[in-house]
Order: C-alpha cells, then structure tokens, then sequence
C-alpha cells in the first residue's frame, strides 16, 4: 500500500483494519460467552428437570449456539431426538424449555452480551442480525453484527471528530481577541 496510496491513506485503511480485526476478535470471543451461558442454562434446567443426557445436550446446544439465533435450535433438534428415544413426553417438555431459553437467550442474553464484547447497544444488535439474515441469509446473520460494529465505530469517531471541530471554532472565535 506504501507503494501506491499516499502515507495518509495507508494510515486510514490501517485504522480500519485495526478496528475490524478488534471487533471481530471481540466478537468471537463474545460468541463464544454466549454459548457457553445457554449451554450451562441448559444443563441447569435439563438437571432440574431430571432429564436424560442433560450434560451431552447441554454441551451440543452450546457449541451449535455459536450459530447465532439458529444453532441452539439445530442443537435443540438433536436433544429431543436423543430424549425422545428415552422417553417421549420429556422430549416434549424439552423442547418447550428449550423455546422458552431461546427466547430468553435471543432477546436478552444475546444482545447484552454480544452488544458489550462489540460495543453496539442491544438494540442494534437485534437490528443488525434482522437485516443481515433477510438480505444474506446465514452468512447475513453470521457477519451481520461485527460489520454493523464496525460501521457503527467508524461512524461514532466521524461524529466527534466533526464535533470537535465544531467545538473547536467556536472556541476559539468566542474568545478570539481578534474576533
């Protein structure tokens, strides 16, 4: 880049890839809290409820978790198959606790935890992955929220930036003796 872009340039184009390899290390690690919480939820309630193989479906629902909003549910699919062999009706309610952990997971967990490891409020959060998953499906969801942190960060450091400048004229023309 030294070669073909001014040193000015470089300097921006590396910012931004600092920011995203941030963001997306970030994100990574956040994911990886997240399905580690739903995967211990999990395993308290299965444990609560005296089902079978409460720790081998604990742990496949916490790894598929790192699918963000749709994992838990591939992982939820393998656990009432695995129950449903013991005893059906626990299949069942298995699969109603995992609805409600889901929700609980996706509404509140998720953007809370996500959102701190990234910097992005929840709300953007849920945003983001609404958008990226109805315009690019799976990868959509998957990319969705470090992008929009991304993008978010860049364009926070625009506004004070601008604001700084601002600030700064009035300043310094407030009290300017030459003014």
């Amino acid at each position: 880049m030294l070669a073909f872009l001014p040193p000015q340039r470089v300097e921006k184009i590396l910012s931004v890839g600092r920011l995203s390899n941030r963001i997306f290390s970030k994100f990574v690690s956040g994911q990886c809290t997240e399905a580690v919480i739903l995967g211990l939820l999990c395993f308290t309630g299965m444990s609560i409820f005296s089902m079978p193989y409460a720790m081998m479906i604990s742990v496949v629902v916490g790894v598929t978790a790192l699918i963000p909003m749709f994992g838990a549910f591939i992982g939820a699919g393998i656990g009432a198959f695995l129950i449903l062999m013991v005893d059906p009706m626990q299949a069942v309610w298995f699969l109603i606790y995992i609805v409600v952990l889901q929700q609980l997971e996706g509404n509140l967990i998720y953007p809370r935890v996500v959102g701190k490891s990234v910097g992005l409020p929840g709300l953007w959060v849920l945003v983001a992955v609404t958008i990226g998953g109805n315009l690019w499906g799976v990868m959509g969801i998957l990319l969705s929220v470090p992008v929009c942190s991304v993008v978010y960060s860049l364009f926070r450091q625009l506004v004070r930036r601008s604001e700084e400048r601002r600030v700064g004229k009035e300043c310094r023309s407030r009290w300017s003796p030459y003014h």
